[in-house]
């Protein structure tokens, strides 16, 4: 058995007495279905003929064995509905955590090439048909089974010659079902891209709704949309085409095998060799016969759906993680903040350029650097290589001696704090806001976190203070008490090590001088990367770091740069002219 089925079977291990009875009131209820009738041709045999005068008795105790078998058949189907069913979502609960566990350790570099919109797809859609297929594909192939193999060994007993013309069809329709569930299987997986490009439009319209109101471009998004829609519809088609030609085929095969039967039945007949019960008992057996095949049909659709499903589940769980902790990698008791780049070179996944080459850096314990240099030099790349982010290509770096790749992710991280440009919100309370610094913080500390970060005022003045909530990514906020909210988590989170990436840059001057404060508040004593824009904000850093395209190329203090006459002294009166 291949990995991918292997897995795709692994997932009903925690089930499995649900399972099994699940299976067994499929089988049972396939069964009572068989049995009804052979149970009429039992009484049209032997209790309805002229010659026989029997009792009342016999047709009682039919009768409630008829209706205790129904009993059992309704409490059977209960189950396999309600369980069955049950079973499946706990199945996609499981499925769904594993993916969003495993999208949760892959690296920027994944999430640098993929739209959010299809990953949603594949965390919702996809799984849902997944799940339809692992509760109900094995019950109907089940039901069908036991029915096709009961009909037949009930039916060569009454006529074996009319039951071989009537099964003659049957492998006629396998390899018709074969040849057309291939097609149809090629046509979901492309129905699948087509939806998850579709979520991935919407996705990115609606995040950036006040972008495109703004532009008065909702006409571009509208025909964006309609392009990905119609896409859609297209591969829809093809598949319902396939579709078609499966689903009428088997009914057409259907019908043959009634046309089949009374022809057969009829020539028979005539010849003495079976009598007009055996040919009633047939036709009873013909709609039995047929609830299979339409299960199969079914199966073949939700199989095509589920499977495709699968493969795109699947092929996400094989991506590995680029960036994972090694076997040795240690957790970090307590950290002083010192860090060195030791001929550091890195590029991005799928490129062959270099964004930094051959950097060397030494920041001591407590240090203020500055990252000041044009776009595109790599500032932001070589402060994301800290964290590990991103994985450096050549060379190493070190926390207090220590190889970055020798530290477990989560320690890492730990002692880190990011404040970005484009800060990022999450849904819901500013307290829940401010204690994603440290989850288990109380309110008090909450609040102490706010304070430092001059933003208790401005939360206290809101109508339900630390309880507002704050819209998506904190639309209902401005620029400054945004950043002020996500310097108050890093404030919670209290890391010994900080990085600011153009912190301010976004920000009017009366937000820019609070969040300035703020920010000279959280840096005593730690560790400290400023990428800075505004050169104003950066002249009190005993060190600044000039980056151009061949590496670092200055470094001094503010005074010492400028009196050098170089880039930096280039940058500043640029923006001061």
């Amino acid at each position: 058995m291949s990995p991918k089925m292997k897995k795709f079977f692994s997932y009903y291990r925690p089930y499995l007495k649900i399972f099994t009875f699940d299976m067994v009131c499929a089988l049972t209820a396939a069964g009572i279905s068989l049995a009804f009738p052979l149970i009429v041709r039992y009484i049209a045999a032997n209790l309805l003929q002229p010659s026989l005068m029997a009792p009342v008795t016999p047709f009682i105790m039919i009768t409630a064995a008829m209706v205790g078998m129904t009993i059992v058949e309704y409490y059977c189907n209960f189950y396999i509905t309600y369980y069955g069913h049950l079973m499946g979502a706990k199945m996609e609960y499981d499925l769904r955590n594993e993916l969003f566990e495993h999208i949760q350790k892959l690296s920027f570099s994944y999430y640098d090439n993929q739209k959010t919109g299809q990953i949603m797809s594949r965390i919702t859609n996809d799984l849902f048909e997944i799940t339809e297929l692992y509760h109900h594909g094995p019950e109907d192939l089940l039901i069908s089974a036991a029915k096709l193999i009961g009909a037949f060994l009930i039916l060569m007993t009454i006529n074996p010659k009319l039951t071989l013309i009537v099964f003659s069809f049957i492998p006629v329709m396998f390899f018709f079902a074969y040849y057309y569930n291939k097609k149809m299987r090629r046509a979901f997986q492309m129905n699948r891209v087509k939806i998850a490009e579709i979520n991935a439009g919407i996705e990115d319209s609606i995040s950036g709704v006040r972008v495109v109101k703004s532009f008065a471009n909702e006409h571009l998004e509208l025909e964006k949309f309609r392009e990905n829609n119609y896409r859609y519809v297209e591969s829809k088609k093809n598949s319902y085409y396939y579709m078609g030609r499966y689903h009428s085929g088997i009914t057409a095969f259907s019908s043959l095998i009634y046309v089949a039967v009374v022809a057969a039945a009829s020539l028979l007949i005539r010849g003495g060799q079976v009598d007009t019960l055996d040919l009633v008992t047939f036709l009873l057996y013909i709609n039995t016969f047929l609830d299979p095949i339409k299960k199969l049909v079914n199966f073949g659709e939700q199989f095509q759906n589920g499977f495709s499903g699968f493969d795109r589940f699947y092929e996400l769980l094989q991506i590995a993680p680029d960036i994972v902790d090694s076997k040795h990698a240690v957790d970090l008791p307590e950290v002083k903040g010192e860090i060195e780049f030791v001929d550091v070179s890195f590029r991005y996944p799928g490129t062959q350029t270099n964004v930094l080459s051959h950097v060397n850096l030494k920041v001591a314990a407590g240090d203020y650097v500055a990252l000041v240099g044009p776009s595109g030099v790599g500032k932001t790349t070589l402060c994301s290589l800290i964290p590990r982010f991103y994985e450096v290509t050549e060379g190493g770096i070190t926390l207090d001696g220590i190889d970055l790749r020798g530290i477990k992710l989560k320690s890492l991280r730990k002692q880190i704090g990011l404040v970005q440009q484009d800060v990022y919100l999450f849904a819901g309370s500013i307290l829940e806001n401010i204690r994603y610094g440290r989850p288990e913080a109380t309110v008090e500390e909450v609040v102490e976190a706010a304070k430092k970060a001059n933003a208790h005022d401005f939360i206290c003045a809101l109508p339900e203070g630390y309880d507002t909530d704050i819209g998506q990514r904190g639309v209902k906020l401005s620029g400054g008490q945004k950043q002020r909210i996500s310097i108050a988590r890093v404030f919670l989170k209290n890391p010994p090590i900080l990085i600011f990436d153009e912190a301010t840059s976004a920000l009017d001057n009366e937000s820019e001088k609070v969040v300035q404060e703020s920010m000279e508040a959280l840096i005593r004593n730690r560790t400290t990367f400023v990428i800075a824009h505004r050169l104003s904000t950066i002249k009190n850093a005993k060190r600044i770091l000039v980056l151009a395209e061949e590496g670092i190329v200055e470094e001094g203090t503010h005074e010492e740069l400028l009196a050098r006459n170089g880039i930096y002294a280039d940058l500043y009166h640029m923006q001061f002219k």
